[in-house]
Order: C-alpha cells, then structure tokens, then sequence
C-alpha cells in the first residue's frame, strides 16, 4: 500500500487519537453476588472492612458528584476519602472513582496511577477489582502505550474469566496502533461477533487494517455491507467514497454520489463542499476530469440556494474543479469571484498564472503586481512570474528587476539567478 494511501486510510479512521472507550461515569459501593460481572473468576473477592458511617457518606457523596459528572467536585471529596479513611475497602472505592474521573478529564497517566494503586491495594469486591483493571487497559490506550494496553486485557481475561465485544474492539484498536493488522482484524471480528449492534468505528478500523495488509476487497465489502444496512447514514457515505476512491472503484463513487444527490442527503454547507472534493478527486484518481464540472456546479447550486457560502474558499474550491476538467475560463471566472474575498494575494497569483497561459501578457501582469502589494505565500514563484510576464511584454529592465527580487528567496534563488544570466547573455 502505498504512504498516501495509508494516510487516506488514517484519515478515513480518525487514527492518530487513541480509540477511548467510554469508562462507566459511576461505580457502586457493593453488589449483590448474584449481579457480579465476574461468576467465574479466580480471584476471591475480600471481605469489606468499612465499618465507619461517616466513611460512607464521604464515600457516597464522592460517587453522586462522579455520577452528576461534577468530576473536579469528585476528586475532592473521593481523595480525602484515600486520605483519611483507615478502611482498605473506602480507600479501593475512592481510588476507583478517582480513576473515573481523571480519565474522563483526559489525564490518562493519573487514571493509571490510580487504577494501578486499586489493584496493589487489593481490597474491593470483584466487578471493582476487575472493572478497574479493564479501565486500565483503556487508560494505557488512551495514553498511547499499546503494548501495556495489550498486557492489561490479557491478564483481565485470564483472571476474571470475561470475554466482551468491548474488549476485543480495544485489542484491535492497540494492535492497529502497533502496525500488527493481522491482529487487529481477528481482534475486530471477534468484537462483531459478541455484540448485535457493533459499532461504525470498529468497522473503521477493520477496513484500514484490511487497507494496510493489501486487502482493498474486504475492505469495500465490509463498507458495502453496512451501507445495504444503513443506506442514508451519511458518515457511512463518507467512509465509503473514500474506501471508493482508494480502491479506483470510481463508477460505483460516482453511482453513490449520484444517489447522493437524488436522495437530498446533501443538504448543508459541509455536505456540498464534500461532493464536491470527492468529484474533484474522482476527475483526477480515475482520469475523468470532466467529472469536476459536476462537482464546480454542485458548488454553484449550493451558492444559489444560500446554503453554501459564496466566500473566497468555496469560490476557490470551484475553480479548482473547473481547472482540472481543463475548462481555463471558466475557471478564470470562479477565481476572479473569489479573489476579492481572499485575506490576501494568492488566488490573485493563480490568476495570473492563467491569464499568462492564455498570453494575456499585460493583464496577467497586472493582476501580479496586485498580487504580490496583498501579500502572497510564496513570494519567489510571484516575483518570477512577474519577470516572465515583463519579459512577454519586452521590458527587459522590469523583469530584471523581478528577477532579482525572486533571487532573494531562497525557494527561487536557482531558477532566478538562472533568468538572470540568460539577460546578461542576451545583452552580449
């Protein structure tokens, strides 16, 4: 697969933030027997020792501001708990809600820390001890440290004798991170097969794995399968244009955008936008570029319904298109909309560039020099157009003075002294 590819795929999957698996917003003081989570586990759940009523309260008011989702009202009361209390059992609870909280607050390395201490202290009943120990291996995840996240389930199942779709999806997620794809997809398939209602990211990470190992086919017809169950969701739709593309399976990305269309699924400012880049990028993936001019007046139909904003972006965005289905003026017209809207010179800059591709010397020159007064990103590449374009027009002495202005950056320092010497030349 090739770099650009994966990096499609990881855009596709939202890959480079862990997979953070939602931790249960409260815990429970005790459990009847008969509603543990753990029947068969092999550990032996230690007797309780709290005995003091004001330890509980303090417990339990710690746990209702967890379960308000008053996290940093919790870290309070639950760490004085830890502090003050003499009951192993308190302190288990507190340390526990205290893992909660700190992850839900992001601080993934305090969640360890405190998920961590639960285990050693060993004193809770076991849906504690091993709920704990499953929110460490998610915190591990969250924290990027896959490996541990690994371990961490391992030693879940092994001693508290659990399996759940949950648990596998975080496998395959960690295994995904250490580029072990393989793993990951054994890992994702287990997940589908407990649970009736498998979630969309898990099929996301199933498809880039699918992608990374070569396996474009499986991955089309994992993204088939759920579009023939969820035909409108249009985040599915998304995910399966892209897996489209990818694959060059550009007929049926065409068909779907089409339906798209047909369906009224496009019907926001983000929606269009979106078509359109996928018309843009079907024109140029699958050598269509007649293509794009459905994706330039999708843009045109959103604008004239005030969906779409007519801003210097979107106008932009439809000159691209109408650049790459090779239509110059049209094009031209798109950019010279959008130009005036820019924060600064650079759309003037691709005027120019096709202005001066039609030798519309003087013009071209023109739209330049306002070009380079707004400010432009690459002020090199400006410079020399405008010595090329001073050059059309016969002014020598204009474009070396362009050129020597190009010279002094670094981007365009070969090719300006080049320009350069070919004047000095032409002088002898």
């Amino acid at each position: 697969m090739t770099k650009a590819r994966s990096g499609l795929m990881r855009t596709l999957c939202g890959i480079g933030m862990a997979l953070l698996l939602a931790l249960t917003s409260g815990v429970a003081l005790a459990k009847k027997e008969d509603e543990s989570r753990y029947p068969n586990a092999s550990r032996t759940a230690p007797k309780s020792d709290l005995t003091s009523s004001s330890d509980q309260k303090a417990l339990q008011a710690g746990l209702d501001a967890l379960n308000a989702g008053e996290d940093t009202k919790a870290l309070e009361l639950l760490q004085k708990v830890l502090d003050t209390s003499k009951s192993k059992y308190a302190r288990g609870i507190a340390l526990e809600g205290i893992g909660n909280a700190k992850y839900n607050s992001q601080d993934y390395a305090g969640a360890i820390a405190a998920f961590k201490q639960l285990l050693e202290l060993n004193s809770v009943p076991n849906d504690a001890y091993f709920d704990s120990m499953y929110y460490l291996a998610a915190a591990y995840a969250a924290d990027g440290q896959y490996q541990a996240a690994l371990d961490q389930l391992k030693t879940w199942r092994e001693q508290g004798k659990r399996e759940t779709a949950d648990s596998y999806a975080l496998e395959g997620n960690a295994y995904y991170q250490l580029h072990k794809y393989p793993e990951a997809i054994a890992a994702i398939k287990k997940a589908q097969s407990l649970s009736d209602h498998p979630k969309e990211s898990w099929n996301s990470i199933l498809m880039a794995s699918y992608a990374e190992t070569g396996q474009s086919a499986q991955a089309a017809g994992v993204i088939d399968e759920q579009l023939a169950k969820d035909p409108t969701n249009k985040q599915l739709i998304h995910n399966a244009l892209v897996i489209y593309i990818q694959t060059d399976q550009v007929d049926k990305a065409l068909a779907l955008l089409e339906r798209e269309r047909k369906q009224g699924l496009i019907d926001s400012e983000g929606d269009y936008v979106s078509a359109a880049k996928f018309y843009a990028n079907i024109a140029q993936s699958g050598d269509k570029p007649d293509v794009a001019v459905k994706g330039a007046e999708l843009l045109q139909e959103g604008i004239a319904k005030n969906i779409v904003k007519a801003s210097a972006d979107n106008y932009k965005l439809e000159g691209d298109l109408y650049l790459v289905a090779q239509e110059q003026d049209k094009a031209l017209a798109a950019y010279n909309k959008a130009a005036p809207l820019a924060s600064n010179g650079d759309i003037d800059y691709t005027r120019a560039q096709l202005l001066g591709a039609q030798q519309n010397w003087a013009e071209a020159k023109s739209v330049i020099q306002k070009a380079i007064a707004r400010g432009v990103s690459h002020k090199g590449k400006a410079y020399l157009l405008l010595g090329k374009l001073d050059l059309a027009l016969g002014d020598k002495a204009g474009a070396k003075t362009a050129f020597q202005q190009a010279e002094a950056d670094a981007e365009t320092r070969a090719e300006a002294a080049e320009q350069l010497q070919k004047l000095q030349a032409a002088k002898k």
